[in-house]
């Protein structure tokens, strides 16, 4: 279980006790004037951030001569493509979750990794960049400074079968981490990955949300909070558009064997419906976060979340501009062939920050 922080003068909007003044400014002017833009700074230009993170482990090939003998078992799905380089087969699900455990085991020292099947199988570069990424934001205005460890709390939402984020961010950055899933399967998944590892019980906690209308309400304690949220929200709105998009994929890809003799195409990272598919898809899962997250202006200092789709953007803008956020930002995310984004915003005005990292930091 994390350890509970204080924060003089930023207190729990849950808590029935008067705010101090530092919440309270935030709090009157949403109450106050609910459609009347707060002061902020000039509209934030999108950060274009092409490739990996400069701190990423990952910008070499993967040495698979180094990977399977830190983990042999991946060896049998080792092959020569093409171009005659070492590789897997990359459309063989049993394939890439192999190569995960070899990889989180030989870059991040992750032991016993494993996920039910079916289950969503993260891409790891990927997903240590928004780790990455989220660290640059808590430094902005710190001098710039990376944030000091344990003392820095995050909360993971949706963590999924797999804790990546969790096992990550801690061997990264030594963050403290609450990771919150509606799927019983999928918090027992990650709970079991924790005890796994040494000592990471006691820094990443892992709690089921009783409920699929809610994103914060019936996780979060009255007294919590966190420097940063996260969050990579299901981005289909059916499962028949998660299929067809699968399709699209596999076809760009010439991996025609994928899609013969079955109305589902294979995942090769997986995915149950509740990780790939909600009603309304990113933009009303996000929209969800957003609006709740007014209500918990100052349970975190930084929300966040993962855009997977460009078209998505406006909407989530205007949901931002709703909430009365006092400052948002995007980070454009190109990795190769794909794009994607991190939108982050915060009810806190810089002075009001300024008081969250005096408070817990120092």
């Amino acid at each position: 279980m994390p350890r509970r922080s204080s924060t003089p003068a930023i207190t729990s909007p849950r808590v029935k006790a008067a705010i101090p003044a530092a919440a309270s400014a935030v709090s009157a002017a949403k109450k106050k004037s609910p459609a009347k833009e707060p002061q902020t700074s000039a509209e934030p230009a999108d950060v274009v951030q092409e490739g990996l993170h400069p701190r990423s482990r990952h910008h070499e090939p993967y040495d698979f001569v180094a990977l399977t003998k830190i983990c042999p078992a991946l060896k049998r799905y080792v092959m020569t493509n093409r171009f005659g380089n070492r590789s897997i087969d990359f459309a063989m699900p049993v394939a890439v979750k192999t190569l995960n455990q070899a990889l989180l085991l030989s870059f991040y020292d992750i032991k016993g990794w494993d996920i039910p099947a079916g289950y969503l199988c993260p891409p790891i570069p990927g997903r240590a960049d928004y780790l990455h990424h989220l660290a640059d934001l808590l430094a902005t205005g710190h001098r710039g400074n990376m944030p000091p460890g344990e003392k820095i709390s995050a909360l993971d939402i949706g963590v999924g079968a797999s804790a990546i984020y969790p096992l990550i961010g801690h061997r990264l950055y030594g963050w403290r981490f609450v990771g919150s899933d509606c799927d019983k399967k999928a918090t027992e998944s990650a709970r079991r990955i924790v005890r796994a590892n040494e000592g990471l019980e006691k820094v990443i906690t892992i709690r089921t949300q009783p409920s699929t209308q809610t994103i914060f309400d019936g996780v979060v304690k009255p007294d919590e909070h966190f420097d940063v949220s996260l969050c990579n929200p299901p981005f289909h709105t059916s499962a028949e558009e998660a299929a067809a998009g699968t399709r699209r994929k596999w076809l760009q890809l010439g991996k025609t064997a994928a899609l013969r003799n079955t109305d589902k195409p294979v995942l090769n990272f997986g995915g149950k419906e509740s990780e790939l598919w909600c009603p309304g898809g990113e933009v009303g899962f996000i929209s969800r976060m957003i609006q709740e997250s007014a209500e918990y202006y100052n349970l975190c200092m930084w929300f966040t979340s993962l855009v997977s789709k460009e078209t998505s953007m406006p909407a989530i803008v205007r949901a931002l501009k709703q909430a009365h956020v006092r400052e948002r930002r995007v980070i454009e995310l190109v990795h190769g062939q794909k794009r994607s984004r991190i939108v982050a915003w915060t009810f806190l005005d810089e002075r009001q920050r300024k008081t969250w990292r005096d408070a817990r930091w120092n």
